[in-house]
């Protein structure tokens, strides 16, 4: 009988570009294949600056991550399409603020699948963390498995980082998110960011990436992701590229990604 490992090893197919191996590649980690690298760098030749958001998206989940455990007061963390581990992961920082912060990562790609187990140490004797392997467009299921870790009588904060634009449908990412949101309670956040249709260049790179082989990634307006949030109340400074909100760095400039974190009444 085989292995889960050889299992989830023979779904790799490492010939196919995947979205979490290109993300992988472009924020500097070893977890990728050539089909990935081959894809990856056909974006970056007509939108160079997706490097830059790869790796300014981690910065923004620092940022987030910080101030929820910080100033917010949260202390579980559900964490939907986290993909390929890579530094200062979710749980890293949420427990290096408050070290009894619980953490559930939730992701579908064997090959998050096979790393898994380096998050599920957490960074203290206190924290929980834990991976449920599901896909987002099974809500009930995450919500079913998260709760064996997560009280969700008690505030979570839900983060979708970056990963809604593989949905082509913009009612079925609303739904999503509202369905997981409506099961949680007052004082839970809501953190989503995404790839915008801000700029010719980042069109360009989308449609080179569905040219390579990689699965399409939708553009959306920062509008339409604005309505995400609807029945939230937005945590300041509201809708913003990732670089802008509450930045660490004063010369920080808007890239085509907008993202921001609100708070359920």
């Amino acid at each position: 009988m085989a292995s889960p490992d050889s299992e989830l090893a023979a779904k790799l197919q490492p010939e196919v570009p995947h979205a979490a191996r290109i993300w992988n590649y472009w924020m500097g980690g070893k977890d990728n294949f050539q089909s990935d690298r081959a894809a990856g760098d056909a974006v970056a030749e007509v939108y160079p600056e997706i490097v830059v958001m790869a790796q300014q998206s981690r910065r923004f989940l620092i940022r987030v991550v910080r101030h929820l455990a910080a100033e917010a007061g949260i202390r579980q963390f559900l964490d939907i399409g986290t993909g390929l581990p890579t530094m200062q992961n979710t749980h890293e920082v949420a427990q290096g603020v408050a070290p009894e912060s619980r953490i559930v990562y939730v992701d579908n790609d064997p090959m998050v699948l096979v790393h898994a187990r380096a998050l599920l140490g957490s960074t203290t004797s206190e924290g929980v963390t834990t991976y449920v392997p599901a896909d987002y467009h099974d809500p009930e299921k995450i919500l079913l498995d998260a709760a064996e870790t997560l009280d969700f009588d008690q505030p979570v904060a839900v983060m979708f980082m970056g990963v809604m634009g593989y949905e082509p449908n913009l009612n079925v990412v609303r739904s999503i998110v509202g369905r997981v949101m409506d099961a949680t309670a007052p004082g839970s956040h809501l953190v989503l960011w995404d790839g915008t249709d801000t700029s010719p260049a980042v069109v360009s790179g989308a449609e080179r990436l569905a040219e390579s082989g990689g699965v399409p990634y939708i553009l959306r307006s920062p509008e339409q992701l604005e309505s995400c949030f609807e029945g939230l109340t937005m945590v300041e400074p509201g809708l913003a590229p990732i670089t802008l909100w509450r930045p660490d760095d004063s010369d920080a400039v808007a890239i085509d990604a907008y993202g921001a974190v609100a708070r359920k009444p």
